[in-house]
């Protein structure tokens, strides 16, 4: 059986809606891998969800010589524990899989084993952090093996508006990851309301004069609820505008502040993305395995929804 996403993103006038997660770390008993999941999905479950997203967490030390706010911990196996995700929740996983430690003929085993034996469908790829170290396999070289990989894998990529903002040219990645597979592509957490902006109407004006179909964008919003938490959103390259940063660790309630300016970033580039007619999508997250962190991202996922399901009722009812 293949992605039953696949056929829900078909929609591109209906919003698809995802909660990120990280896998416990590696020392982590089996048991305890099970408990962590059902308390997770306890929580989520007075959500209205599409599925979930499975992070495979790289040393990205690599890319900054600033130092990691928070330890760098391996974690248990992304595929196995988007298993359990997808077989206790019911839902889709979409599963990311970084490829830069394995060569081409590993990772054609990978793909066969993770389809097989982990019943992964949805994948995002993701390459490495920076151009230094140990490359087994570039991304542009995984996706020319899963192009010819027997499975029918549902591909999606990762997009990051900051990016845009440096060199301009992240719609042209996007386009051209599309010709390579991706129908999908997943944003990093958006602070910065502008630059996002900027590369989705960037991307929408090229697939128009290129004669492109514009795939799905799912936006990341994610709270922050103290300092830690935001030096590591910046360590991991979210940008955040000065006054943002400031209105947050200024404000009484860091996190109560942090789901209000992710709302109105939201409103905002719906009030100027809308009408570009992109299908769209959310995805929620918790950075942080604060309890406080995780419950503020339900309440934010609810939020969102409903802002994301107004606006395209309005677009919808408008053509």
């Amino acid at each position: 059986m293949g992605s039953r996403l696949q056929e829900d993103f078909q929609n591109i006038h209906q919003g698809v809606y995802f909660v990120g997660t990280t896998p416990p770390k590696d020392s982590t008993t089996n048991e305890r891998v099970d408990e962590i999941a059902e308390k997770l999905l306890e929580r989520l479950s007075a959500l209205d969800y599409d599925g979930m997203i499975v992070y495979d967490i790289q040393d990205e030390s690599s890319r900054t010589n600033k130092p990691r706010p928070f330890p760098f911990m391996q974690t248990f196996d992304p595929c196995a524990y988007s298993r359990i995700i997808r077989e206790k929740s019911g839902h889709p996983v979409i599963t990311y899989k970084s490829v830069a430690q394995r060569n081409a003929s590993d990772f054609s085993d990978w793909l066969t084993r993770a389809w097989n034996e982990f019943g992964v469908r949805d994948i995002v790829l993701v390459g490495a952090p920076s151009s230094e170290g140990d490359i087994r396999l570039s991304l542009p070289e995984a996706y020319k093996v899963l192009a010819t990989h027997e499975a029918p894998y549902h591909l999606g990529g990762v997009t990051i508006a900051e990016r845009h903002a440096a060199k301009g040219n992240e719609h042209t990645r996007l386009i051209n990851k599309g010709k390579q597979g991706c129908t999908f592509f997943i944003s990093q957490a958006v602070y910065d309301a502008n630059a996002t902006i900027d590369l989705l109407t960037s991307y929408a004006k090229s697939c128009a004069e290129q004669g492109v179909e514009p795939q799905r964008i799912i936006l990341t919003f994610t709270p922050c609820g103290s300092l830690k938490t935001l030096e590591f959103m910046e360590w991991l390259g979210i940008s955040v505008p000065e006054s943002t940063r400031q209105e947050m660790m200024a404000a009484e309630d860091p996190l109560a502040e942090s789901i209000k300016i992710c709302h109105n970033n939201l409103q905002h580039i719906l009030a100027e993305c809308l009408p570009l007619n992109l299908p769209l999508g959310l995805n929620i997250e918790s950075l942080t395995n604060r309890k406080t962190e995780i419950d503020a991202s339900i309440e934010l996922f609810t939020l969102l929804k409903k802002t994301l399901d107004t606006g395209l009722e309005k677009r919808r009812k408008a053509l």
